[in-house]
């Protein structure tokens, strides 16, 4: 976001016809706008809020936590890591981060309190198990040590303050060799046979599972695994799709209550979760029965490879089921929002209560935020848009958040969605462009072209059906600024290469024109998937680049010319921001005291929120 937008977002009516004003006072001095840009201090740094005001789903109800950023693929775990008695939450959506919400009890409304996305900073690959792997009585950490071993992490602390310190890069067999695990699977320990030694499963991509056994501890007190069979219980779980196998992952529990440890198995070609029962002892476990899918009354049905964990949630004395949805044979589209399921058990009966246990914003896949007023009413309302929709495979969708607060409090309901042609990948942008006092909408699309919808007050009537198109590349992602100081709003579209292309503005008041101008940013790459901001983040009057990307986060480009003529020079991010893949960023005023927030887009269908 620009000054001028800056200035449109405390005064919503402001029309293109005044820019020139603007820009003469912009010169002159507006030292509170100026100056909003973040200093080197600590305290003024952007920090995440995971609800810095209330939000709500669209049957009215209050979202616990709105601004998580959303899951596609969430791997669960609980785990009481304070020692107080209740299970703590802990979920992996990203490749090494770690999110950990704290349980306060089940006296409250809410028990769940968000406090880290990177749990004591611990790196885990692509999967977390906490397991009390010295047997001390406080769970220790196993995770994937890239790629594809197991790394080990000790908890030097105790039950109520944990403080996990690697203790191994790979736990080691008997001679001495790394274990590999595939990084596919999600490996699990248990003592299966009640003989006070801990025993590691490792699934295998053609659906069998490797038992190892723990033959004690090296001089540094790693535990050492002896390899007991490759095949357990001649387990083989595959499933009739040429020979094809898939990952899988798993979780051991004593469902039944008859003394010994049952297990419950994910796996990538199937929809369900499969439970295969202990029908032997604790001693002597059997698993040579016919898996069965969970629960009897009614199995689950999803995309695939279903991640579970189970824990007492309810505090009834018996245990419930959670399942990650990671996403696998069966379209995983279809389930990018709802893919975090909780089974409440009454009297042995497991009833489904929800697909999304952490209540958050989720539109599914790749969310790109807009802000602006689209009703006429004085305060910024929010636009969503997201890849594809989970509910309709045909097109992208963008929801509506409408603020029913003020200008200084906002209060955003979810009030549907916009009624616009099919597309994929919608990438919105809001501004008043014929100077009505309503916001226009300039919409980008996976082909490339960007289209103008002008604002009736009641909705959005297509105007141009290409009002810029890019020159090369695809999933065109637009963003206005008056990228050179001349008081009126250029174009600027990130694309599928990782560029940016500029379209000047070179019509008049009221009747905005874009002309292509190539190579106007010859300093500016990312690895692709480009999708710019624009925000004078230092206060020295120009205005920063902040650029979304597939695979390097956000990445910060300084503004070291001038307001007339940029240049834009890659440097350090500003703020630490938590996700790392296809993110969309946006600045935008919500709150009426000068100072935007920075939202953020992500790969996980959510928004992230920062305020300084």
């Amino acid at each position: 976001m620009n000054i001028i937008q800056k200035l449109r977002l405390k005064i919503p009516h402001f029309s293109l016809a005044l820019l020139p004003f603007v820009v003469l006072f912009l010169i002159t001095g507006c030292a509170s706008l100026q100056n909003a840009g973040t200093s080197n201090s600590e305290s003024e740094r952007y920090r995440q809020h995971i609800s810095p005001f209330v939000v709500y789903a669209e049957d009215g109800t209050a979202i616990d936590h709105p601004f998580i950023g959303g899951f596609n693929a969430p791997r669960p775990q609980f785990a009481d890591i304070d020692g107080d008695g209740d299970p703590d939450f802990f979920v992996q959506e990203q490749t090494d981060e770690l999110m950990f919400f704290e349980h306060l009890g089940n006296n409250t409304k809410s028990p769940l309190k968000w406090r880290s996305n990177k749990f004591q900073n611990l790196d885990i690959g692509e999967w977390f198990r906490f397991v009390d792997m010295d047997q001390d009585g406080d769970f220790d950490l196993l995770a994937e040590q890239p790629y594809s071993y197991i790394r080990y992490y000790r908890n030097e602390g105790d039950a109520e303050n944990p403080n996990f310190v690697l203790a191994a890069d790979s736990l080691k067999d008997v001679n001495g060799e790394p274990i590999f695990s595939d990084r596919q699977n999600i490996p699990n320990v248990t003592d299966i046979d009640c003989d006070g030694r801990l025993d590691l499963f490792i699934g295998s991509l053609d659906g069998t599972l490797a038992r190892y056994e723990s033959v004690g501890r090296d001089e540094n007190q790693i535990p050492r695994f002896k390899l007991v069979t490759k095949r357990f219980e001649d387990i083989e779980i595959v499933k009739q799709f040429g020979t094809m196998h898939g990952a899988n992952t798993m979780a051991f529990m004593d469902i039944d209550s008859d003394g010994d440890q049952d297990l419950f198995w994910g796996d990538f070609f199937e929809p369900s979760i499969l439970l295969i029962e202990n029908t032997g002892t604790c001693e002597n476990p059997d698993f040579r029965g016919e898996p069965k899918p969970f629960p009897p009354s009614n199995p689950v049905q999803t995309s695939g490879y279903n991640a579970p964990t189970l824990a007492d949630w309810e505090g009834d004395g018996d245990v419930d089921l959670f399942l990650g949805v990671l996403g696998g044979a069966y379209n995983a589209n279809l389930t990018l929002s709802d893919n975090l399921y909780f089974f409440e058990q009454e009297e042995g009966d497991f009833s489904l209560q929800t697909t999304q246990f952490i209540d958050m914003i989720d539109v599914g896949d790749e969310s790109i935020p807009a802000t602006g007023d689209l009703d006429g009413d004085g305060d910024l309302d929010l636009l969503l848009a997201n890849k594809i929709d989970p509910s309709n495979q045909n097109t992208s969708v963008i929801y509506r958040f409408e603020n029913r607060g003020t200008t200084s409090a906002p209060e955003f309901h979810l009030t549907g969605t916009l009624d616009l042609p099919t597309a994929y990948h919608y990438a919105p942008v809001l501004t008043d462009l014929n100077g009505d006092g309503l916001d226009d909408l300039l919409l980008g699309n996976w082909k490339g072209n960007i289209a103008l919808f002008t604002n009736t007050g009641t909705g959005f009537k297509l105007e141009t059906q290409t009002i810029a198109e890019l020159e090369r590349g695809s999933n065109a992602v637009p963003t206005l600024a008056d990228i050179d100081a001349d008081g009126d709003l250029d174009l600027i579209v990130g694309e599928s290469g990782g560029g940016l292309q500029l379209f000047r503005n070179i019509g008049s008041e009221g009747s905005p024109e874009f002309s292509l101008e190539k190579e106007a940013f010859p300093n500016v790459e990312v690895q692709h998937r480009s999708a710019p901001a624009f925000y004078d983040i230092d206060g020295d009057g120009d205005l920063d680049l902040f650029s979304g990307s597939k695979i390097e986060g956000i990445v910060f480009f300084e503004n070291t010319g001038t307001p007339e003529l940029p240049q834009f020079t890659k440097k350090p991010m500003p703020f630490e921001v938590a996700t790392a893949q296809l993110t969309a960023p946006h600045f935008t005023d919500l709150d009426g005291d000068g100072i935007a927030e920075f939202i953020v887009g992500t790969r996980g269908g959510g928004l992230l929120f920062y305020k300084k």
